[in-house]
């Protein structure tokens, strides 16, 4: 009997444990805390400060000139005309690579049953390659003189418009060329997500004569919604950021800031005009633009099926 009680004695207590466990926890997220804090927070945090300066990265001297960046913003034709352009792209991306590859996918996952390796090969090469790369190949593609786009339209009379320096013509032209690139992982994505769905419930349905409308409608997208939330918030991720590198590589946000997005002006307020002050004005702007979906994604989510 005493061996018992000095046995239960020299047990640590619950508390003793659980201050332990999350000491461990600690020391395993610390590295990982430092690297974000360094690298992620910080950054962020000297942005801000930034933001309530004026400076040209020049000068030795900062000039603190309060929310004026901000206030200036909201008069700014360049930030206005770039907020709109971002819209516009966004409206383009979430046709093309939300709605067309979410058809697809249903076609290749319940429809086509032959062959469906092969598309979905074909279709997902493109998101192997950069977007540098389809960008150069879209520059020739697209070339109005000796393309082969340009090539095609002259054997039925048409002359190729000139897609990079018309304005309307040139935000189309870099929507396509993100959603090429683009298109063929949001199809694996939504790919797997249909194939998940239970065969049992298609077979169902199909015997009470519901069309393949009806099953996409009913089915497929209530059980598939937490993939196509995920989808949604990474399209509007590609039209605010990924769009960048087509602009940068083939406009520069022209002809007169007709193709620039909100993120291309961050660079150009910094790189281009060196009014660095205003770029990270713009830039928290941008961060809390992120934030809002952010919200809004915890929000859908609450509407979304999710299985378990």
């Amino acid at each position: 009997m005493p061996k018992q009680i000095k046995r239960e004695k020299g047990r640590p207590s619950p508390l003793a444990s659980k201050v332990k466990a999350k000491l461990y926890i600690a020391a395993f997220l610390l590295p990982s805390l430092i690297i974000f804090g360094v690298f992620m927070v910080y950054p962020v945090l000297q942005n801000v400060e930034l933001s309530f300066y004026s400076w040209n990265m020049v000068s030795p001297n900062k000039n603190f000139v309060g929310l004026k960046n901000y206030l200036n913003l909201l008069s700014d034709a360049e930030f206005l005309q770039a907020l709109g352009n971002t819209g516009v792209y966004v409206l383009l991306l979430l046709l093309m690579i939300f709605v067309l590859p979410y058809g697809v996918a249903y076609i290749l996952g319940q429809l086509i049953k032959k062959g469906t390796h092969f598309y979905r090969a074909v279709l997902f090469f493109p998101s192997l390659l950069s977007f540098v790369v389809a960008a150069v190949i879209f520059n020739w593609i697209l070339n109005p003189l000796s393309g082969p786009l340009a090539e095609l339209l002259s054997l039925v009379g048409i002359e190729s418009p000139y897609w990079f320096r018309t304005p309307g013509l040139v935000i189309f032209a870099l929507s396509f060329i993100t959603a090429w690139r683009s298109f063929g992982y949001n199809l694996i994505v939504f790919l797997g997500a249909i194939v998940e769905v239970p065969q049992e419930m298609i077979e169902a349905a199909r015997l009470e004569k519901a069309s393949d409308w009806t099953i996409f409608w009913q089915i497929i997208l209530p059980l598939t919604s937490p993939t196509a939330l995920f989808v949604f918030i990474m399209t509007i991720t590609f039209g605010l950021s990924y769009v960048f590198t087509p602009i940068n590589i083939l406009t520069q946000g022209g002809p007169t800031q007709a193709s620039t997005n909100i993120i291309y002006l961050i660079y150009q307020y910094g790189f281009d005009y060196f009014q660095t002050g205003r770029a990270a004005a713009t830039a928290i702007v941008t961060l809390v633009i992120f934030m809002v979906l952010v919200v809004i994604q915890k929000k859908l989510e609450k509407k979304v099926h999710y299985e378990n």
